[in-house]
């Protein structure tokens, strides 16, 4: 399974009551293929506020996504989280719906260790024939799915992938240490290029939302040998990478990138409690780096 390059993790959008927009969203589907050239889109991950959507409403998504698609680019739902039977149970549901893949995050707060960590993946694993691609984002879940542990689980045929938010160092000791069939994945998208650079294959990203088009240009770029292209294009690009987490300070993931698509207008709404929209000096700062 090739998920591609270029990996939108999709924010949900919705309406001025906080219910998900279906309209918007197959509009911003669209968008998200047609114009910002993603080979792939996360459904109900992170970015798409997963935390507060209901089991029901993330079946729903999985369900609308792939008929908006049509086989366009690939679905990967998230179907993740700190319950191993939980975890199975969606991904199960997610499978009947057509779905390409899964996105399973380290499990959070019950904080497992290395041996719990890969029991949990291997049972979900062995639960489906669906292709998973780990998630390890440690400053989320609290824990890191070390190196010698991703490379553990790479060995299970339906393992095909890790979206990787640790070090550069831990990338490079899973490209190094992988099957060849297995892919490695930024999730930092200011880190792009500098895992590439090391072997990464691509990235799962927040910022192709806005800059997607161009974030294309720069991974071809580099697979081309086009590399002080590639690297003028990082720089040019870096500040809207930085921006969209820290505007003008750190804002939690959506926040920013949905207020830019709004202001873009792409309408998305707002987000969900606990999180909420940015402030007028956050606000100001967002359509500045749009500008």
């Amino acid at each position: 399974m090739d998920f591609g390059r270029l990996i939108t993790a999709m924010v949900t959008p919705f309406d001025d009551k906080g219910v998900i927009d279906w309209e918007q969203t197959a509009r911003l589907i669209e968008y998200l293929i047609e114009e910002q050239k993603s080979d792939s889109l996360v459904i109900c991950g992170t970015t798409g506020e997963s935390p507060t959507l209901s089991e029901e409403e993330k079946v729903s998504l999985f369900e609308f996504a792939v008929k908006q698609v049509k086989g366009r680019c690939q679905i990967i739902a998230g179907t993740g989280s700190n319950s191993t039977e939980e975890s199975i149970q969606l991904t199960e549901k997610a499978e009947k719906c057509g779905v390409d893949g899964v996105l399973l995050v380290a499990p959070y707060y019950n904080k497992p260790n290395q041996e719990g960590l890969y029991r949990h993946f291997e049972a979900i694993a062995r639960s489906t024939e669906l292709p998973i691609m780990l998630y390890n984002v440690p400053s989320r879940t609290v824990i890191s799915l070390s190196a010698e542990t991703t490379l553990r689980l790479a060995e299970l045929p339906n393992v095909v992938a890790t979206k990787e938010c640790a070090s550069l160092e831990q990338v490079a000791q899973i490209v190094t240490g992988a099957p060849e069939r297995f892919k490695v994945y930024s999730g930092d998208d200011s880190a792009t290029l500098p895992a590439l650079s090391v072997g990464a294959y691509g990235i799962v990203s927040v910022a192709s939302h806005i800059i997607g088009k161009q974030m294309k240009e720069m991974i071809e770029s580099f697979l081309n040998g086009r590399v002080a292209d590639s690297a003028k294009l990082h720089r040019e690009l870096l500040p809207v990478f930085k921006g969209l987490f820290e505007c003008p300070h750190p804002v939690p993931n959506p926040v920013a990138v949905k207020y830019a698509l709004n202001a873009s207008g792409i309408a998305v709404g707002s987000v969900r409690l606990p999180l909420i929209p940015p402030t007028e000096e956050e606000a100001r700062f967002i359509r500045n780096l749009l500008s």
